[in-house]
């Protein structure tokens, strides 16, 4: 009887640590899709968002953009898996100047005609952005 109640202790202690963790997990989740990224240095030809969480596999998409805030052309994209992305990096297809500012967007990869393909071109429905409440999850960052 002794034994039971000290592994039952001890497996209780190791539930209530993994509880802690797993509400952590889904109270980041429970946030919603988001993308966090800094301005950033993109001479070697890439950006990175430091953090994406995802609904569901997409894309993160790599728009050019200005103070208008309205994402342009398409200068990048790299893949990403429902839930935690971390340090998600993007070639960029095209140079990327100091001060010029890029948009990091969410799309989703419904839509189009092959899945793992990116087949998104501006206004397109395949594989576009997601909007929960109408809005796009996205972050602008600027080249250093």
């Amino acid at each position: 009887m002794t034994f039971k109640r000290k592994a039952t202790g001890f497996a209780g202690a190791m539930l209530l640590g993994a509880g802690v963790v797993f509400a952590g997990s889904s109270a980041a989740f429970a946030m919603g899709p988001m993308v966090d990224a800094m301005d950033q240095d993109m001479s070697g030809g890439t950006v990175t968002a430091s953090k994406i969480m995802a609904g569901e596999n997409g894309w993160l998409v790599v728009h050019r953009t200005d103070s208008d805030m309205k994402p342009g052309p398409v200068v990048g994209y790299a893949p990403i898996k429902k839930g935690e992305n971390m340090d998600v990096a993007a070639i960029l297809q095209e140079p990327v100047k100091s001060g010029e500012m890029l948009m990091l967007m969410v799309h989703s990869e419904a839509g189009g005609m092959q899945t793992g393909v990116f087949e998104y071109t501006l206004g397109a429905k395949e594989d576009g952005p997601i909007k929960p409440d109408g809005k796009l999850v996205m972050k602008v960052v600027s080249a250093r």
